[in-house]
């Protein structure tokens, strides 16, 4: 889609300056509980064409020098070794990732928190580990009844047994490597220490989705919900906001029934609760820069559609054990208005795999023009679409060999003979590697290698589930990539 929706500049500007704003509403001392990624948040740049992916981190380099970062990391979820699906790596890795991110942004990352600690043995190698590196790691500790038992919450036994985290800057950004890591509890921990201390400091939450000044059932909020659909995650009118101002305002469930409790925790804190409802504690001004609507709309529908075969394939994968998300996302399209026949890419697919008796992978540039390619003894099915795909992006004719037979098949021996591998058929990346080494000798070879930046934002679905190293590529060159939830062949393990 070229149509821009989100205005990005406008949107930094608005941002920064709610942010500021709340700030000064305390003795200078803010915790911000940042939802969502602060990193490659492509679901919302995907939501929103124009929304860049970094753009939560370039709004926080803006305030760097009044931002200091706590990282949230849940000492169960080191214990168990939780996976974030997105990037196949464990929470405690993804912790160091974040850090080293941050850093290279000039960011300051003051310390990590271990929360809901209780001498889990990984997670204190983990914390060694850590200390080892220069970085400050703080215990917060399990409190029973919470979060309803306020008056145990609030005492020695409940805040007050977890460690007072140093903090030196005003906007304290409390984030974490995945949901239900302990991020609002940590804030609420620190504003009972403050009190404790005299410092009258305050609590906010930045969070993109649900966008509160949007319709219940705007595409945009509604995709929110297919992405979600595994957390139980439903949004709502925020029945406080409704209440306080009469005004309609969209929350989520989680938000809404924990409120009431939060209030009460606010009141005792603070003497009296800055915040009338959940909308009230967010600072999320994305609604205010949407320029086109209607685009908007469109590209949610398109991401509505593409969860749902997401969510299918985790499924298929065993990712996912019940069938409920995926009814979730059902319910969804129906509330949208969209069926799979809405993404065209798919039906594409299937007519060249049924052309083809084997199976298939289309492509949809960004001018609307499908390009297909089918598994030959050379080449998977994807490797062949993308190719394909750089030949017509290039005006190439498709008869054209750019890559020589006598290259491909000393790989290919390769990969069974000496790597031991069953598919002796080349995966996109070993393509574009062999048509890079082309392009030094052939000006077409190079020619269609400089059309890989145009593959950006093009949609592309494939009638199997794709060999991990062809779905990572097609993510790298920022390419909406479905799958149906079947694989090639009848093994019961998939190299991955």
């Amino acid at each position: 889609m070229d149509r821009i929706a989100f205005d990005s500049a406008k949107y930094l500007e608005m941002q920064s300056e709610k942010i500021i704003e709340r700030i000064q509403q305390y003795d200078n001392k803010l915790y911000l509980e940042f939802g969502g990624k602060l990193f490659d948040d492509t679901h919302a740049s995907r939501v929103l064409p124009g929304f860049l992916p970094d753009i939560k981190v370039r709004m926080l380099t803006k305030l760097k020098e009044k931002v200091e970062i706590l990282l949230v990391i849940n000492a169960g979820d080191i214990e168990k070794s939780k996976v974030r699906n997105d990037l196949g790596i464990t929470y405690d890795q993804e912790a160091l990732r974040l850090i080293d991110a941050l850093r290279s942004m000039e960011l300051y990352v003051g310390s990590v928190i271990l929360a809901q600690y209780n001498a889990q043995p990984t997670a204190d190698i983990f914390k060694k580990r850590l200390e080892s590196l220069g970085i400050k790691v703080y215990l917060h500790y399990p409190i029973f009844g919470y979060p309803t038992n306020v008056p145990h919450i609030l005492s020695s036994e409940g805040f007050g047994r977890n460690e007072y985290i140093e903090t030196s800057r005003p906007l304290v950004v409390v984030t974490a490597p995945g949901p239900g890591s302990g991020k609002m509890a940590t804030c609420l921990s620190q504003l009972y220490h403050d009190g404790q201390r005299g410092i009258k400091s305050g609590y906010a939450k930045f969070e993109t989705f649900p966008i509160w000044n949007l319709p219940l059932k705007h595409p945009v909020n509604l995709a929110y919900e297919a992405a979600t659909a595994d957390l139980n995650d439903l949004n709502i009118i925020d029945p406080f906001h409704m209440e306080a101002y009469n005004e309609l305002a969209i929350s989520y469930n989680r938000d809404s029934d924990v409120f009431p409790v939060l209030k009460n925790i606010f009141d005792q804190l603070l003497g009296k609760s800055p915040y009338n409802s959940p909308t009230d504690m967010g600072v999320n001004m994305v609604g205010y820069c949407i320029i086109d609507d209607e685009a908007a709309q469109l590209a949610s529908k398109q991401e509505i559609i593409r969860r749902y075969y997401h969510t299918q394939v985790l499924q298929r994968k065993g990712n996912i054990t019940s069938d409920e998300p995926i009814q979730k996302i059902e319910i969804v399209m129906n509330q949208a208005g969209v069926t799979t026949a809405d993404r065209p890419v798919v039906q594409a697919a299937l007519d060249k795999a049924n052309q083809a008796l084997d199976t298939a992978v289309a492509i949809e540039l960004n001018d609307g023009t499908i390009i297909t390619g089918k598994t030959s003894s050379l080449f998977g099915a994807s490797a062949a679409a993308l190719l394909n795909a750089l030949k017509h992006l290039g005006n190439i004719n498709d008869e054209l060999a750019l890559i020589h037979h006598s290259v491909i098949k000393p790989v290919q021996e390769l990969k069974v003979n000496i790597l031991g591998n069953n598919n002796p058929r080349i995966h996109a990346d070993e393509m574009l590697v062999m048509l890079s080494v082309a392009a030094t000798t052939n000006p077409l070879a190079e020619l269609a290698l400089n059309q890989l930046p145009k593959l950006k934002g093009c949609e592309a679905h494939s009638t199997v589930i794709l060999a991990e190293e062809d779905f990572n590529l097609y993510g790298k060159l920022k390419m909406n990539l479905t799958c149906e939830p079947v694989y090639r062949n009848k093994r019961l393990y998939h190299k991955k």
